[in-house]
C-alpha cells in the first residue's frame, strides 16, 4: 500500500550521490518515527496487488455511488467513477460519522462489463460492498467492483493499479451503514 509523501530536497553541499550526516540523522529519524497523518487528512491510496486492493476496498465499503458517475475511457484505458466514501476510521476514533466525496480509478483497463444494475439508469445509487481481484494470466487479472443487491462492475485489467483519493468534500453522514449478520441455521 502506498501513500504520496514529499522527501526533503537534497543538500547542495553534500557530494553527488551522497548524503550529509544531517540529511541522513533526518532519514533515519523519519524512517524510524510512527507516521500518522491528520485525523481529517484526505485519503490518498494506490493499490498493485491484491493485498493493497483488500485495505483499499475496506476504505470503500458502504460508498454511495450515482451510476451517472462512473465512466470507462476506452482510449485511456482507465476507469473511473466518484462516490460518497463513509469514513470507517472517523467513527473508530471516536470522532462523528462522516462521509467524504472520494474518486476511485483504474488504469490499464481492457475491457468493462456489469450484472445486476441497469447502466441506463443514471440517477440509481450504488452502495459497494466490496473490491476484490482475480489474476488470470500475471499480471493480468479482473478486478470486481461488488455492489448490495447484487450488482457488480467487472474490469478486466492488464495489471492491477488502482487510486482512491478523497476530493475535498466531507460531511456528516446521517446514518452509520449496518451490515446484520444472519444466523446460518436460520
Amino acid at each position: 500500500m502506498s501513500q504520496s509523501s514529499a522527501s526533503p530536497p537534497p543538500s547542495p553541499s553534500a557530494a553527488p550521490g551522497r548524503a550529509s550526516a544531517q540529511e541522513s540523522a533526518q532519514v533515519g529519524a523519519q524512517e524510524n518515527a510512527q507516521v500518522s497523518a491528520p485525523a481529517d487528512a484526505p485519503l490518498r491510496l494506490l493499490a498493485v496487488d491484491a493485498e493493497d486492493l483488500d485495505v483499499l476496498a475496506a476504505h470503500l465499503q458502504d460508498a454511495l455511488v450515482r451510476v451517472a458517475d462512473m465512466a470507462y475511457l476506452p482510449a485511456a484505458r482507465r476507469f473511473a467513477l466518484v462516490g460518497s466514501r463513509f469514513d470507517w476510521c472517523a467513527l473508530q476514533e471516536g470522532r462523528k460519522a462522516e462521509r467524504a466525496r472520494t474518486g476511485l480509478q483504474f488504469d490499464y483497463v481492457a475491457r468493462v462489463s456489469h450484472t445486476g444494475f441497469d447502466r441506463s439508469a443514471n440517477e440509481a445509487v450504488l452502495n459497494v460492498l466490496h473490491i476484490s481481484f482475480e489474476e488470470t494470466d500475471a499480471p493480468a487479472g479482473v478486478a470486481t467492483i461488488h455492489f448490495s443487491g447484487g450488482g457488480a462492475l467487472r474490469l478486466e485489467v492488464e495489471c492491477l493499479e488502482a487510486h482512491v483519493r478523497d476530493l475535498g468534500e466531507r460531511w456528516s453522514a446521517a446514518a452509520t451503514p449496518a451490515h446484520p449478520v444472519e444466523d446460518a441455521d436460520e
